[in-house]
């Protein structure tokens, strides 16, 4: 078997982000892309992200992303597979709010029925993406859920710190202009919590002098907001995280659930958001089935009860090491490519 058969190649044709080789573990400090989202699917099974067709396609195996208005991604999966590759598909944006608004162009849905119909298979981070790429396809052949992996196998992306150097709230979200991420609710959350427990919290701010006025309306008491901007890297960011005991969010969007993801990294809970790896990794915390007061409770608890704290993390943990290490999806990704039909050259 050659050395290109082994890992997965995700190609991305057109995107910004750089070619990059997982055959060997990616640094925190790294200016390359950290092995999450869906950069992971490669890093686990020790694949490449692409831009260049012909050199995904020689991995053989190739989860492409669809984005823009697909014209490139009709292109690549046609080339790929004329290569011989074996194609699953992924909207490279999959919460339902992305989703919608990718569709609504009466070119960019034709361009992604054929596609969808006309990939070996589909690979979807959601299981809510996944029903769409079924009612695609009239069926469940070929389609499958597996969940953006994390690399918590790995002690350089462990950025937990000693508990009793965690304090306060960490605010998940940061978007007020997308509904569903919740982000006011959020906030207002943060805010009922900090003046129960006297928590700190701590938001980021990408929206300038229109952020700050909103947050100033939020009526957060004096010196119990911190306000971060833009600049750090994604390793600095995961330290920032790690420095607070609780994420909180609100995000009902059902994306794959990075905020959620981040907090694995950071070993704390995180409390609120639909995601899938919310609903994985964090069951007993997530906001499937609930909303308001009842996670307002859980946060609350988590930052006064240590016991509840600690039980709160080993579950999801161990959730985690079940359900999104990278191991555990490499052979779900391993099982469902060799599961897949021979592929023959279908575009000459």
């Amino acid at each position: 078997m050659r050395s290109s058969d082994r890992g997965l190649a995700v190609l991305n044709p057109g995107g910004r982000d750089p070619e990059q080789d997982f055959h060997a573990p990616a640094e925190p400090d790294s200016a390359a892309h950290a092995p999450v989202n869906f950069h992971a699917y490669a890093a686990c099974t020790g694949g490449a992200f692409h831009r260049d067709v012909t050199r995904a396609a020689a991995h053989r195996r190739v989860l492409l992303l669809l984005r823009g208005d697909l014209r490139a991604s009709q292109r690549a999966l046609r080339q790929s597979q004329a290569a011989g590759a074996r194609v699953a598909v992924s909207l490279k944006e999959t919460g339902l709010h992305q989703i919608a608004a990718q569709l609504t162009d009466a070119g960019r849905l034709s361009r992604f029925l054929k596609i969808v119909s006309e990939a070996d298979g589909c690979i979807a981070p959601t299981p809510e993406a996944a029903d769409i790429y079924r009612d695609v396809r009239r069926g469940h052949e070929g389609v499958v859920f597996i969940p953006t992996p994390y690399p918590l196998h790995d002690p350089g992306w462990d950025f937990s710190r000693p508990v009793e150097h965690r304090h306060g709230i960490f605010v998940g979200t940061r978007e007020w202009d997308v509904p569903s991420r919740n982000h006011a609710a959020a906030l207002l959350a943060a805010r009922n919590v900090s003046d129960i427990t006297g928590a700190r919290v701590t938001v980021y701010n990408f929206d300038g002098r229109k952020g700050e006025r909103l947050l100033a309306e939020i009526g957060f008491r004096p010196n119990r907001l911190r306000v971060m901007g833009r600049g750090n890297s994604y390793a600095e960011y995961l330290r920032i995280v790690a420095e607070h005991r609780v994420v909180l969010e609100m995000d009902t969007s059902f994306v794959p659930g990075q905020v959620a993801g981040d907090a694995l990294l950071c070993r704390i809970p995180c409390v609120g958001g639909n995601g899938a790896v919310d609903r994985l990794g964090h069951s007993a915390t997530c906001g499937a089935g609930r909303f308001g007061p009842e996670l307002e409770q859980l946060a609350t608890r988590l930052l006064v009860d240590a016991e509840f704290y600690t039980q709160t993390i080993a579950e999801s943990q161990r959730n985690a090491a079940e359900r999104l290490s990278f191991d555990g999806v490499a052979a779900q990704l391993e099982q469902f490519f060799t599961a897949l039909p021979p592929t023959t050259a279908k575009h000459e």
